[in-house]
């Protein structure tokens, strides 16, 4: 980073290192273009500019999960896309920005599975300190559609309960534990 007379320095500045992935796209600012560098507070240390001190948010994004139930078996997805190519997991997908989770999740089903689904509940939210997504897991039932896969997975089906592949992400036994408890068959 090239000093100048313009450059803003905050008592804690201190250059961002490179190894770490929470700043890849925040390497310059999005209002003016300067060097984004990190700053040390007694709490937090976030990413600012050192051209205009417009502060860097790195806030978490929000993916929608499902968890269908059809006939004492969940819906899964066989992978076509990083992370997790090839593993099993629940329909799951990101919310877009101005669209409800609700709609997301629904959504994501469609595109992965060409199943439609009725949204039953939430199952519960997911996050943990280091993690920069967070999941809100629904369950949810078939209401139309044929399964087939979808561009980002290689197969869609039913597994039955006692028969599920290994998950594949950090949250899924908690996810899935959860919803037995409280939308799993009696």
């Amino acid at each position: 980073m090239s000093e100048s007379e313009n450059d803003i320095r905050l008592t804690g500045d201190k250059p961002i290192p490179k190894q770490d992935s929470r700043y890849d796209d925040n390497a310059y600012c999005g209002r003016c273009g300067g060097d984004v560098i990190g700053r040390s507070d007694p709490d937090v240390e976030r990413p600012y500019c050192s051209k205009c001190g417009h502060v860097v948010y790195l806030d978490p994004k929000l993916a929608a999960v499902v968890l269908v139930c059809q006939d004492n078996a969940l819906l899964m997805v066989q992978r076509d896309i990083e992370p997790m190519m090839g593993r099993w997991s629940f329909p799951s997908g990101y919310v877009d920005r101005g669209e409800a989770i609700e709609d997301a999740a629904v959504r994501e089903v469609k595109e992965e599975t060409n199943v439609e689904v009725e949204l039953l509940g939430l199952v519960g939210l997911y996050s943990g300190g280091g993690h920069s997504v967070v999941l809100a897991a629904y369950a949810a039932q078939v209401t139309g559609g044929e399964l087939t896969a979808g561009p980002e997975t290689q197969d869609a089906r039913f597994w039955g309960l006692d028969a599920l592949p290994p998950l594949p992400f950090p949250y899924d036994d908690s996810i899935l534990s959860d919803w037995r408890r409280q939308y799993g068959p009696s």
